[in-house]
Order: C-alpha cells, then structure tokens, then sequence
C-alpha cells in the first residue's frame, strides 16, 4: 500500500473515532449547555424582578404565576423558613392538577422588615425541545468540518510527498538496471527528500561504478583467457601427433583436453553473457517462430534419440518476431531445449506450445523430468549458484543465467513452475511490440 493511501486512511479513521466520540458525547454536552443557558437566564430575570421591586416596591398582595402552556413559572411570597436561599434546583411543581416539573431559581430577600421569596421556574420538559435539533446541527456541522479536513489532507498529502513519488518513479522504476543515466535533482521544499534524493543517487552511482567494473572484468579476462586456452590446445594436439606417445600418457592428454574444453566454454559463456549486458547486440531481425524452433530441433534431435524422448512443437505458423537478435534467441531456446534434455528421464517428454495471450506471444517449454525444488526456484538463474542438478550432469551451471541476460535484453519475461519429480514449465512471455501475426 503505498504511504499517501496510509496516511489518508490514518486520516480518515483518526477522524472517524473523534466523530464517533463527540456523538457519544453530544448529548451530554448539549444538555449541559443547555442548563447553562437557562441558568444564566433565570439569574438575569432575577435582577429585573429585583430592580422592579426596587423601583414599584411590593404591592399589598403576593401572586403566583405561569405562562398559558406552563412553560414558565413565577412566583413570589412571604418567606416563613429562616434558612438563606439562593439556590437553582430541578423541583415538582402542581400547576392546575398538573404536576411539571421545573428547573427553578429560589431566592429570598427583606423589604420593609418583612421577608420574601422569589421563585422563577422554566419547564424541564422546554429545556430539553432544543436538544434534539441542537444535535442535528452539531452534528452535520462536524461532518462537513471532518470531510473538508480529509480533503484537506489529502491535498497537501498529494502537495508533500510529490517529490517522493517523483524520486521512486525517476530514480529507481525509471531506469532500466544498472544503467541510470544521469542525475537530475528532484524539485522539494522538503529537507528529508533532498537527503534521499542525494543518498539514492549516491548509492546507484557506487552500484553502477560496481556493476561496470564486474562487466570490465568479465569481458577483459574472457578475451585474455581464450588465447592461453588456444595455445594449449594446440599443443595437446601436436602431442597427439607424436608416434612415441604412451598409451598412459595419451590419456592424461584426452583429460587435459576434456578440462581445457570445458573451460574455454566457461570463458565463451561468461562472454557472451558480458556482451550482452554491455548491449553489444543489435535487434534487428525478424524469424518466424516456427522456423526457429524447426532449426532448433534439427539441431538438437540427436541428443532426443540418445534417451528416447519424444518431442512435440505446437506454436503458430504465421507468428513474426520482429526487432530481434535471432543468434541470441536461439540460443535462449537452446538452452531451455538442452536443460529439458539433460534432466529428464529416459523415455520422457517435451512439448513446446505456443499462443496468443493479451495481443504478445506466450511460448511453453514443458517436460517430464526431475523437477526443481520449490526453494530452489527464486535463485536458478543466478550465475553464481550451482545446484545438485547441475552437479550431477557435470554442468557449470551457466544455461539459465544465459537465458535471463538474453530475455531481459529482449524484454521477455519468464515464468518458472516445477513439481519435484515430475517435470517444470519455462514460460516465455514475448510483448506484444515484439510480435506480428501475418495472414
């Protein structure tokens, strides 16, 4: 998931459990302010009774009065209790035959030596009437605060971590791997980007200095080797030549000859690998699938009779491959063909099958061999590791990394599926630039 979806989801939840908070709370909330408002009102109604009385004085008779629909109450009469009162209480109140319920404030007070009580009452039942639409308007309120908020974020999200996006896309996803080309400075306010901007294109100049230097090595020492191979080849030959030559001795030279034959295919190996990597290779060919799998097989059924395996090719008489570099693809299919030989089993099958799939070509190579491990799977095109299977068919295990350089230089993804035992499927998946269907 990538980090500006985190961050707007975080966002989006934090917000969430502080709405879902304040509706649990709401209602409390309102209810208190509420109270608060009709507290402050029956203090303020107090003083303007009181300052009437000030100014009119107490007429001779005391009353009690309410509003026609109850809501308020007043009265005002002779204090018989001696206890002070200043007091804002909930308390019953039997209006008419009515029982209400009031929030009252009760006050008392002396004028003319005489005592006197005040009672402003506002019904309980009208304090709460506005809680409800209270609510609602809180609430729709917070909503549009809180997805105005998201908006908000996710805007100055997209705003913030741009030059991040723009350092993964330009700097890593970009660029085919080890070349890089040259640096361009990403565009941000933001010092932490800067700092991984800089630190990545340091890392990738320090991998790409490595990687040439490997590429250098390899190629310089393929070439140096083949001469010394060469020469002594020759020489074992025109030992070969001598008619004084012992038995014993001949076969030392046939062992050194079977050594140096193998290392001088190590050396050609290691440099066609180096050649393609260092893009030597031009694609400028374009076979007909069939007629290169048709070679391939003349080439290669010699090797089939010799562990009697039957071979099937099912591909497309009318698919072109264009802008290709034939040498190197049929040495990819040579390869996958040569391994489908050399670990399968007596008696055993391959078929080759090729389709159409999303506008590209996919091509199967399918046998009934010994299988890969399913650990093993992730690491068998890497050069540097050999496995049992190789070792045991006295191979130096260069095959597969030969075919990823090639498919990689083509842009030909490979997929891998093996069972232990009971045989593995290479598939070759050719873009669809890469293949043109003639009628």
């Amino acid at each position: 998931m990538k980090l500006k979806t985190k961050l707007t989801l975080f966002n989006a939840a934090s917000k969430l459990v502080i709405v879902t908070i304040f509706v649990l709370l709401l209602p409390v909330i309102i209810r208190t302010i509420n109270q608060n408002f009709t507290d402050n009102k029956l203090v303020k109604q107090k003083a303007k009774v009181l300052q009437l009385i000030k100014t009119s004085g107490i007429k001779d008779y005391l009353y009690a009065a309410y509003s026609p629909l109850k809501e308020e109450y007043y009265s005002l009469d002779e204090d018989t209790l001696n206890e002070q009162l200043d007091t804002i209480i909930i308390e019953k109140r039997k209006i008419e035959g009515d029982t209400i319920d009031y929030r009252i404030l009760s006050y008392n007070f002396n004028v003319a030596q005489k005592k006197y009580l005040l009672e402003i009452g506002k019904s309980v039942n009208t304090i709460g009437e506005t809680t409800s639409p209270l609510q609602t308007i809180a609430f729709v309120v917070l909503v549009g605060m809180i997805l105005l908020t998201i908006l908000a974020d996710q805007l100055y999200s997209n705003h913030v971590l741009r030059p991040l996006g723009q350092i993964i896309k330009t700097k890593l996803i970009a660029h085919k791997f080890p070349n890089f080309g040259s640096y361009k400075k990403v565009k941000t306010s933001t010092s932490d980007f800067e700092y991984l901007d800089i630190s990545i294109h340091k890392m990738i100049q320090t991998i790409e200095r490595t990687f040439q230097k490997e590429r250098e090595f390899i190629s310089n020492a393929s070439h140096e080797l083949m001469t010394p191979i060469s020469i002594l080849q020759s020489k074992i030959e025109n030992m070969f030549e001598q008619d004084d030559i012992a038995d014993e001795f001949k076969a030392r030279l046939i062992e050194m000859q079977k050594i140096l034959n193998r290392l001088k295919n190590i050396t050609k190996t290691l440099l066609l690998i180096s050649q393609i990597e260092n893009d030597q290779f031009i694609r400028e060919d374009n076979i007909l699938i069939s007629d290169l799998l048709n070679d391939l097989y003349d080439e290669i059924s010699i090797r089939l009779q010799d562990k009697n395996i039957s071979c099937e090719i099912t591909v497309p008489k009318n698919c072109f491959l264009i802008s290709v570099n034939k040498f190197l693809l049929f040495n990819l299919f040579f390869n996958l063909f040569n391994n489908a030989i050399k670990y399968n089993v007596e008696r055993g099958k391959i078929h080759i099958v090729g389709s159409y799939e999303n506008n590209g070509l996919v091509v199967s190579i399918i046998d009934t061999g010994i299988g890969i491990g399913e650990q093993e799977i992730p690491f068998i095109f890497n050069r540097f590791k050999k496995f049992r299977q190789s070792l045991q068919q006295d191979s130096f295990g260069l095959g597969l990394p030969i075919v990823k350089s090639i498919a990689d230089f083509h842009k030909i993804t490979i997929e891998v599926t093996s069972i232990k035992n009971s045989g593995s499927t290479f598939k070759l998946i050719f873009p669809s630039e890469m293949v043109e269907i003639q009628e």
